[in-house]
């Protein structure tokens, strides 16, 4: 890992880095916006729009776990490059369209580029950022996240009003071949040192060792659980409060907007607080327990009206100041948990397998909290959502041993 390295090349590594992060979102929210076009054109209806990214969440979930011990095996910059040209090759599959089938390949095309991102965007991070930065950096790759989803439904929105989805398509693979091209013309400042990356240590003694580590356990389950309650307060917001505070549609979307932009400023917050403050399992805690309590009093219904905004901006600041002292918890189970240690820790099979539990939360949230729903439980969704944050803390207050090496 290199220390000590000028502010300007690590601003660089950051930047490259986060401009991958945000194609890859990009392509999280490029397809829903496009429904209306799509459905009448295809003759689809919402049960196979909603299948279309179960594949992609479902792919991308179980290829980011195999993609870590790629990365770990052959260089994050080179797998970092195959998903974004995977996410190029996606959006010209989707303006190639025809028929229901061109589409899935499209989506599975998305999910298998979108899998490298978290083990190959973490990898590179933790390699070529002093560690000093990392809260910095953490902090500025999931601003960039956002940043990404933003231009997704930008790219999606102009298509709806003038160039149509095949337009969409095609815009959205023109903004993965220009992240492809500074990948390349980057490669002196992102390039991993390949032989001992494949010389890095194997995790007890064999390549899924890993597994056996509880706490490596508890990292999935943290993400599922936080990851499982953002989905369903994204997806659902707007129906549940309007339900319990009768709020139109229009305020429905502001407190969710509230929301979003709360959690990015939490984000940028986040990264001055991981930098100065090394308990970062407390800070986690802290500001999950405290987006957890602003949910329970949203689910009380006893607030006023006017407050419902003021209070999902809270939750979305608890959410986001815990995001680069999250990733450093994670970092700290890569380098304390397995062979190698600070010298050589396979970041890329942690990551790859830790954040897949991110996946796999989005896939399961909504679903559970849209049956949750059709059963006519609205007043549980927020404290569902509540719930969900205190056990996604609680995965932290267990201390887990580390295993000797031999």
């Amino acid at each position: 890992m290199e220390s000590n390295r000028p502010v300007r090349a690590d601003a660089a590594v950051i930047a490259l880095v986060g401009v991958a992060h945000a194609t890859s979102h990009l392509f999280h929210l490029l397809l829903p916006p496009l429904f209306p076009l799509l459905m009448p054109d295809f003759g689809f209806g919402y049960t196979e729009a909603g299948f279309l990214m179960t594949v992609f969440f479902a792919i991308s979930g179980v290829g980011q776990a195999f993609a870590g011990i790629v990365v770990d095996r052959y260089g994050a910059r080179r797998v970092l490059m195959s998903g974004v040209g995977l996410l190029a090759a996606s959006g010209l599959a989707l303006s190639a369209a025809v028929n229901y089938p061109m589409l899935l390949l499209a989506v599975a095309l998305a999910g298998v580029g979108n899998s490298v991102f978290h083990p190959a965007d973490f990898s590179l991070l933790n390699k070529k950022v002093s560690p000093s930065r990392l809260g910095y950096a953490f902090s500025a790759h999931g601003l960039s996240g956002n940043l990404g989803w933003a231009i997704g439904a930008t790219i999606s929105g102009t298509a709806l009003a003038w160039a149509g989805w095949r337009g969409a398509g095609l815009a959205a693979a023109l903004v993965a071949l220009c992240s492809v091209a500074a990948l390349q013309l980057a490669r002196p400042l992102l390039d991993d040192d390949v032989a001992r990356v494949g010389a890095g240590g194997t995790v007890t003694g064999t390549t899924f060792g890993f597994l056996g580590l509880p706490v490596i356990w508890l990292a999935f389950m943290f993400f599922l659980l936080i990851t499982a309650a953002f989905g369903g307060l994204q997806s659902f917001s707007v129906p549940v409060l309007g339900g319990i505070y009768g709020l139109t549609a229009a305020a429905g979307v502001a407190a969710l907007t509230g929301y979003l932009l709360g959690s990015a400023a939490g984000m940028v917050v986040g990264g001055f607080v991981a930098a100065r403050v090394h308990a970062h399992d407390r800070t986690v805690g802290s500001a999950l327990v405290g987006a957890a309590v602003f949910a329970s009093m949203l689910a009380s219904g006893l607030p006023p009206a006017w407050s419902v905004i003021p209070l999902m901006v809270g939750i979305g600041v608890g959410v986001g100041l815990a995001g680069p002292s999250r990733d450093l918890l994670v970092r700290r189970v890569a380098t304390e948990s397995l062979a190698g240690g600070n010298a050589s820790p396979a970041f890329g099979r942690v990551y790859g397998f830790v954040y897949s539990g991110l996946d796999v939360g989005l896939a399961l949230g909504p679903l559970a909290f849209g049956m949750l729903l059709d059963a006519g439980g609205r007043d549980g969704v927020l404290p569902g959502v509540a719930l969900l944050q205190i056990l996604a803390v609680l995965t932290m207050g267990r201390k887990v041993g580390v295993p000797a090496r031999s």
